[in-house]
């Protein structure tokens, strides 16, 4: 067997990465390794959305592990470069803000991003959306509340390439806030 594509390797470090960055974490469920969330969330962004762009997947692996984790822009922008560094910083709520602020400031950051970030963060959205589908209703209502924001603000300043993974998300959103 020969080694993988060399475009493919920084996914596959990536996803190493995450999971070392992740290791100590579960999700909300208290059972369930937090890793396995990025490593659905870069599967939704290629599967469920159709993105082959292998930059785009890495950011998808790594876009929490800023917000997260104690890795930082540097760790990032070393390993894997400063435009996918950049990509997983606007993925990133700065925790250090009042919520409110932290809210607008991230909101307005997906507006203008990307359309790798945006795919990405429709992806994230996607995932939190089917993970919450059994939460307690006051758990899955502020997750619903959160996802119309994100879809709201996505909407705002959409990328033509990041439509066709919006309409799912919002599709599925629908669906879900109908009960």
């Amino acid at each position: 067997m020969t080694d993988p594509a060399p475009d493919i390797q920084p996914l596959l470090r990536a996803i190493a990465f995450a999971a070392r960055a992740h290791r100590s974490q579960v999700r909300k469920d208290g059972r369930t390794p937090y890793a396995s969330h990025p490593f659905r969330v870069c599967l939704i962004t290629r599967h469920v959305f159709g993105v082959t762009d292998n930059a785009a997947l890495t950011a998808a692996a790594l876009h929490d592990v800023i917000e997260d984790t104690t890795t930082d822009f540097d760790d990032v922008a070393e390993e894997f470069g400063a435009e996918v560094a950049g990509w997983v910083a606007l993925l990133s709520k700065d925790k250090r803000l009042p919520e409110d602020e932290r809210e607008a400031a991230y909101t307005a950051g997906l507006t203008a991003a990307p359309w790798q970030v945006q795919v990405c963060k429709l992806a994230d959205v996607y995932d939190n959306l089917l993970d919450s589908a059994g939460a307690p209703p006051e758990q899955q209502g502020k997750r619903l509340r959160r996802s119309r924001q994100y879809l709201d603000a996505l909407r705002a300043g959409l990328k033509p390439q990041a439509k066709a993974a919006w309409d799912l998300v919002a599709g599925l959103l629908g669906r879900m806030e109908a009960g």
